[in-house]
């Protein structure tokens, strides 16, 4: 092992640790891999910086782009609801309708964007049927990662390797649907799983038809007015400290003269007004004893229901600027007037000290408020709202131009007419100046994180070649397994990017495993583009943990989902799919 491997594999092991650990975020650790194999020369300064360059990246982020103008122009809302009203209330019809129709969104868009989608509609149905949405959530967002293998564009490890197979081993990229023969088959395998197997190994945590059961909430709620000798009169509602002293969650106040229940924007109290208050009965008993509070009327939650108000849930959407703030660092309820009445987080249902949690991607929230106000969070980017959305939010007449210029991409890329990176951008400067999406939208439409991430892992890629490294680890697979014969040393490779998937970004996985890949088919002297194929459906594999894909938490809090739970359904797919690809990749793509 030469100093210089020495180097390149310290740097890459402290990377991985970064990643698995999550100390740091996924971009940032990716700039320090950037830098680190700079400073120490193991790439040029062009080479660093060749990532933001590179066809690959714009490909990447023209395709978010283009997958956010099919959300814009509700194409992709129009298809997963048609796919919804065929399902009809059969579980295992609509199991089968939800997984086939993300299998194909995932084919053509971005996976996270095409889960984001779905998913409101999916656990609004499972509530109007009374299915645990935690039976079907788990399968859309695993099927969604298998729908990626179908096409080139499908997700940014296919798009990864065929550049990397360009640049590193100076062959011919893969083609547009040169993917589908092997997707088609993970995708049809992972479908029956789950309609055989794996329903019977999800949860059944979180009640289809109740809210508040699914949250389990605390017993009641309950109006008070503040009386004449009350220690809240002439006080700010946060100067109250009724949430960190009392454990109460003030849900509205209704000023006496006013004779309306509006949201709580930091009112002074008087005397006489009108508190609805969420807590048990005891802690709104020793409140009123203390605070001189005159309790008006209880309710049940089931009981609640007052004209223009409404409960709802939502979760973060994948881009959301509220991850890692809690409510009162974002100021939510002065600035969308609604209370959190209680956040699902790992599995578990909060409903104290709510102002105070760091929310984060995957978290559901349920929330309480007017209608108008809830309409107007509709819009907002940073949050989905779990139901069926509206149609009039999106720009229905621009839906057949959003269609036709994919199309056309898909057309220019299939034929080779155009390098797949020239076909994407020019798709994505289409919808822009066509109105399918402004250009602010389709900024909002990239994943930036996972942008900085591709094109800072990329010089590794270059790293491991220059000082030989893959070559080197190449070399180590073929004498460990390669007794066994040429087959183990690619289900090697495939278990490599596995597990290697689990712990960090499947872009990240397939530019480190990718160039080893190349080198261990050619040490063997055999098509290295079946070891490739290998790599790329092995990184659509992050089914044994929920920080193994985006898609995975983004289901996390909706579902109700626990950590366990994706690693007890996860492992038998992933073994099925490892005998999967041990039968038919040699067959398809022959060594």
């Amino acid at each position: 092992m030469t100093q210089a491997n020495m180097l390149v594999l310290g740097i890459l092991v402290v990377a991985v640790i970064l990643f698995v650990t999550e100390r740091l975020r996924v971009d940032l650790i990716a700039m320090l891999v950037l830098i680190t194999l700079s400073v120490t020369g193991l790439v040029t300064i062009e080479e660093a910086f060749s990532g933001f360059a590179s066809p690959a990246v714009i490909t990447v982020w023209s395709v978010y782009i283009v997958s956010g103008a099919l959300f814009r122009s509700g194409v992709a809302d129009t298809l997963a609801n048609f796919m919804l009203r065929l399902a009809g209330e059969n579980y295992l019809r609509l199991l089968f309708i939800i997984m086939l129709t993300i299998g194909v969104m995932s084919s053509f868009m971005n996976n996270i964007g095409a889960v984001a989608i779905l998913l409101p509609a999916v656990v609004s149905v499972a509530r109007k049927i009374n299915v645990a949405p935690s039976k079907l959530l788990i399968p859309m967002a695993f099927t969604s990662l298998l729908g990626g293998k179908m096409t080139l564009i499908g997700t940014p490890p296919n798009i990864l390797a065929s550049s990397i197979m360009e640049t590193y081993g100076g062959m011919e990229p893969f083609g547009f649907f040169d993917f589908t023969p092997m997707g088609a088959i993970v995708l049809g395998v992972g479908i029956l799983y789950f309609l055989l197997i794996g329903h019977r190994l999800l949860p059944d945590r979180t009640p289809g038809g109740d809210l508040t059961d699914s949250y389990q909430l605390r017993d009641y709620i309950s109006e008070v007015r503040i009386g004449e000798k009350s220690p809240l009169i002439g006080k700010h509602l946060p100067e109250t400290r009724l949430g960190q002293k009392f454990d109460l969650n003030i849900i509205q106040i209704q000023r006496c003269d006013e004779g309306l229940l509006v949201p709580i924007q930091d009112p002074i109290l008087m005397e006489g007004d009108l508190l609805l208050v969420q807590g048990s009965s005891q802690v709104i008993l020793n409140a009123s004893e203390e605070l001189a509070l005159e309790t008006v009327q209880d309710w049940k939650f089931d009981e609640l229901s007052q004209e223009s108000q409404a409960m709802v849930e939502v979760t973060l959407s994948p881009s959301s600027q509220m991850a890692g703030k809690t409510l009162k660092q974002s100021d939510f309820r002065a600035r969308y007037g609604l209370t959190v009445l209680a956040i699902q987080h790992h599995g578990e249902s909060l409903s104290t000290n709510l102002a105070d949690f760091p929310l984060g991607i995957g978290d559901a929230l349920l929330i309480q408020g007017p209608e108008d106000r809830i309409a107007q969070l509709r819009r907002d980017k940073d949050f989905l709202i779990l139901e069926t959305p509206p149609m009039e939010s999106k720009r229905i007449k621009k839906a057949p131009l959003a269609i036709l210029i994919l199309v056309a991409v898909l057309i220019a890329v299939s034929t080779r007419l155009l390098p797949v990176s020239t076909a994407m951008l020019i798709g994505a400067v289409l919808m822009v100046l066509t109105g399918v999406l402004n250009m602010d939208e389709a900024y909002d439409a990239i994943q930036w994180k996972s942008v900085f991430l591709i094109a800072g892992m990329l010089p590794m890629g270059i790293a491991m070649q220059n000082s030989g490294t893959a070559l080197f680890l190449a070399e180590g697979i073929v004498k460990l397994v390669g007794n066994w014969g040429t087959v183990a040393v690619m289900m090697g490779i495939f278990l490599m990017t596995a597990l290697t998937t689990e712990v960090m970004s499947n872009a990240a996985a397939t530019v480190l495993v990718t160039p080893i890949a190349i080198d261990a088919a050619r040490n063997l002297g055999v098509n290295p583009q079946t070891f490739v194929m290998a790599v790329v459906i092995a990184a659509a594999t992050s089914f044994l943990m929920p920080i193994g894909h985006q898609a995975n938490v983004l289901v996390f809090g909706p579902g109700g989902y626990k950590f366990g739970d994706y690693t007890k359904v996860g492992v038998w797919l992933n073994i099925i799919i490892f005998f999967v690809v041990l039968i038919f990749l040699p067959l398809i793509w022959p060594l």
